[in-house]
């Protein structure tokens, strides 16, 4: 049984950030029931890939499809009807959208007083940045992020990863469960609102330490003062083939000396202690780097971490999906989609000892329309085919 099987979420998620939110409960075992528009969420056409959108695949999973036309009159009142049925609502649509379709947190807490309302939005509700539209990486360069990600005498970078959306999403699932939590003690819903650029100025906590409220911190592209800890060339010269090293400790320094097979390097003068290192941690790079070339760098990963040295390969995103380790764990899996293809997927990273979820791929636009109506709202096969063929609703 899943750790939240019990909760039901109306799920008015678009693209990335609400959206892996809502993931994240169905994983859990909430039922998620994902209300698209005739058109659908604009997701299912990102990466586009025949028959469905691999995007779309990566954000979906484990939820139900339901299409109301909201602008019609009639889906209008059918999605009203509905509220009442559920404990959560979630949107991250843009400024001032869902007040326009008149489903704005007063209309729907009004149904259902117990109704937890969660909201998702670049710059939240209130500020000087409230109605400004945002996407992740709006989000990322408004947090920081850019400003550390680069060359030190270069231009700030857009990361490469969707922490502006994802990373929202998790604080927003982590908010909704919690919510969830106080709602079953006392009966109440609540508002929650999330801010994307707050989501990320959180993980900007450890970011130039030394100087916060004084000075900006450096890019990341810049060495953290020790050539023990930077990237190094591997056997095969790709643009991936690279190691990359965290030395920390003194005794890791040891193991790293022991790893290579290079005592001579503890008793260097230029590297026998940290102070040294930081000095001459050009010529120490080159020396790491002429041992790392060597070798392939899944096996400098395997030889140095033997040795209990903090490392990785840099796994480029082909391999992620045919990396040994995530496909050992169940973590990277293939999956049989309802239209009969197959596809390799991320998987939940929860792992709960006594709330085991089955993957459910992504589902068709509407491919719960009938079900979810007739078992809510006690439509009739007939009632159902009506707003069917009137457009009302798609499945």
């Amino acid at each position: 049984m899943g750790a939240l099987e019990g909760m039901r979420v109306l799920d008015m998620t678009q693209y990335e950030a609400g959206t892996s939110g809502t993931q994240l409960l169905a994983w859990l075992g909430a039922e998620v029931v994902k209300v698209e528009p005739p058109t659908g969420d604009p997701g299912r056409a990102v990466s586009t890939q025949t028959p469905v959108s691999q995007y779309f695949l990566n954000y979906n999973a484990n939820k139900r499809s339901v299409v109301i036309d909201l602008k019609n009159p009639k889906g209008y009142e059918l999605f009203l009807q509905l509220v009442p049925h559920y404990d959560v609502f979630v949107e991250n649509y843009g400024p001032g959208a869902v007040e326009s379709l008149g489903i704005g947190p007063e209309k729907l807490r009004a149904i259902n007083p117990r109704l937890i309302y969660a909201r998702l939005k670049g710059f939240g509700l209130s500020g000087p940045y409230a109605q400004y539209n945002c996407y992740d990486w709006v989000a990322q360069a408004a947090a920081g992020a850019f400003s550390v990600t680069g060359s030190p005498d270069g231009p700030p970078m857009l990361p490469g990863t969707t922490c502006g959306d994802s990373g929202a999403g998790v604080q927003l699932a982590l908010a909704i469960t919690a919510a969830y939590v106080q709602q079953q003690r006392t009966g109440k819903g609540q508002l929650i609102e999330l801010s994307m650029q707050e989501a990320v100025t959180l993980f900007m906590r450890t970011q130039g330490l030394q100087g916060w409220g004084h000075s900006p911190a450096s890019r990341s592209g810049a060495r953290r003062g020790s050539a023990t800890t930077d990237v190094y060339p591997c056997l095969g010269g790709g643009p991936n083939d690279y190691l990359f090293i965290m030395v920390v400790t003194s005794a890791q320094w040891d193991a790293l000396c022991a790893a290579m097979d290079r005592p001579d390097l503890l008793v260097d003068p230029r590297f026998v202690d940290s102070d040294a290192r930081v000095q001459h941690s050009d010529e120490l790079w080159e020396e790491i780097a002429a041992w790392t070339r060597q070798h392939p760098k899944y096996e400098a990963m395997h030889i140095l971490a033997s040795y209990g040295v903090p490392c990785s390969a840099v796994l480029d995103t082909h391999e992620l999906f045919t990396d040994p380790h995530l496909t050992a764990r169940g973590f990277i899996k293939e999956i049989q989609h309802p239209t009969g293809d197959t596809y390799k997927v991320m998987d939940c990273p929860i792992r709960m000892s006594e709330s085991p979820v089955e993957h459910r791929p992504a589902p068709l636009l509407g491919a719960d329309t009938r079900s979810v109506l007739a078992r809510d709202l006690g439509l009739s096969v007939t009632e159902v085919e009506e707003l069917v063929n009137s457009g009302v609703v798609k499945g």
